[in-house]
């Protein structure tokens, strides 16, 4: 198939892009490059061998779309991972975020529609589901009505469109992918995760303390009802994450459908830094910290729908994502910057 790749520069896009390469689709990539590098995509060339046209545009522009579509004519699927992601940044800019998360799903169904593409895998994210009533968190488990923050409600209606979407067009396939934590890097060392400023999220700020970027560790409560008393999520190796994109597409059917991707087991936030500390051979700097508002104690997935039915499910360790994330980081100190 050939692929067009929304967001396809950035951390999960990358990983995504290498893994369609490798199962042998073409790829195409658009991204507005705002929080991702085109050397992103060089290195994916780099690892494949492959050559990846580059569009240097925003989602929303359905007539740049359109004529990239039509460029590299025939595409057979999009993968859409093009969006803002981080939690407390929609909190303080809600309407750019439904501008821009909304805006640039519409504008490429729309130019699904107009040019016959009939299948769409949707990045999601597991902060569809809000607080947990119970866990480990299945399909069927209750989204949120009222979510904490504009990012999570996005990834809800744009579900929600989708599902619409594949209502009122019997031909359209859609998948929606729950995204729990994705961490780690590609193994070469070439591709990895690179956030601009201070990190939103714990592996990519601990590889920043490793590396001596950052002074120190935040951690936020030490008195949850979990083993360590330290909040436990669900890591997912963006390596197993991506290989999950490439199963929904091959598996996508007439309909709409949602999987987690996740590993169903929790790891916490000591038990990250202690395998961080376990791959760097150093000791991570860290400080007990308040609890964060809106933090939950635990929060993960039962991913055996996405393994019954794709035939996927992850295969590495914390430890293997915390040796690949430090061998990125270490080799790419100021990350793509470093290029």
């Amino acid at each position: 198939m050939r692929v067009l790749l929304t967001g396809g520069a950035g951390y999960i896009g990358a990983h995504t892009a290498v893994a369609l390469v490798e199962a042998g689709h073409d790829v195409l990539v658009v991204d507005d490059l705002s929080n991702s590098s085109a050397e992103a995509v060089a290195r994916v060339e780099r690892i494949t061998g492959a050559t990846i046209p580059l569009l240097s545009a925003d989602a929303r522009d359905a007539d740049a779309l359109t004529a990239f579509v039509r460029e590299h004519a025939p595409v057979d699927a999009v993968i859409h991972l093009a969006g803002l992601k981080a939690v407390g940044e929609s909190v303080a800019e809600p309407l750019r975020y439904y501008d821009v998360n909304i805006g640039s799903s519409i504008a490429v169904l729309k130019v699904m529609a107009a040019e016959g593409i009939r299948t769409i895998v949707f990045s999601s994210s597991a902060t569809v589901y809000g607080e947990p009533e119970s866990l480990p968190l299945s399909e069927e488990s209750p989204t949120g009505i009222d979510l904490a923050n504009p990012y999570g409600k996005t990834k809800r209606m744009i579900e929600e469109i989708l599902k619409d979407a594949a209502a009122a067009d019997p031909h359209l396939r859609a998948v929606s992918l729950r995204y729990f934590n994705p961490v780690g890097a590609h193994d070469s060392g070439l591709i990895g995760e690179d956030p601009t400023g201070v990190p939103n999220n714990l592996m990519p700020y601990v590889a920043r303390v490793a590396v001596g970027a950052l002074e120190r560790v935040g951690v936020f409560g030490d008195d949850y009802d979990t083993p360590d008393g330290t909040g436990q999520r669900d890591y997912i190796h963006v390596v197993d994450l991506a290989a999950g994109h490439v199963a929904a597409l091959e598996h996508a059917r007439e309909g709409y459908e949602v999987y987690n991707l996740g590993t169903g087991t929790p790891v916490s936030v000591l038990e990250l830094i202690a395998a961080f500390e376990r791959a760097a051979g150093k000791e991570i700097p860290r400080e007990i910290l308040p609890r964060r508002a809106g933090d939950i104690a635990a929060s993960y997935c039962d991913p055996s729908k996405a393994q019954r039915e794709l035939g996927w499910r992850a295969t590495r360790t914390i430890d293997d994502a915390c040796r690949d994330s430090w061998n990125w980081q270490s080799n790419n100190p100021r990350g793509y910057a470093t290029a």
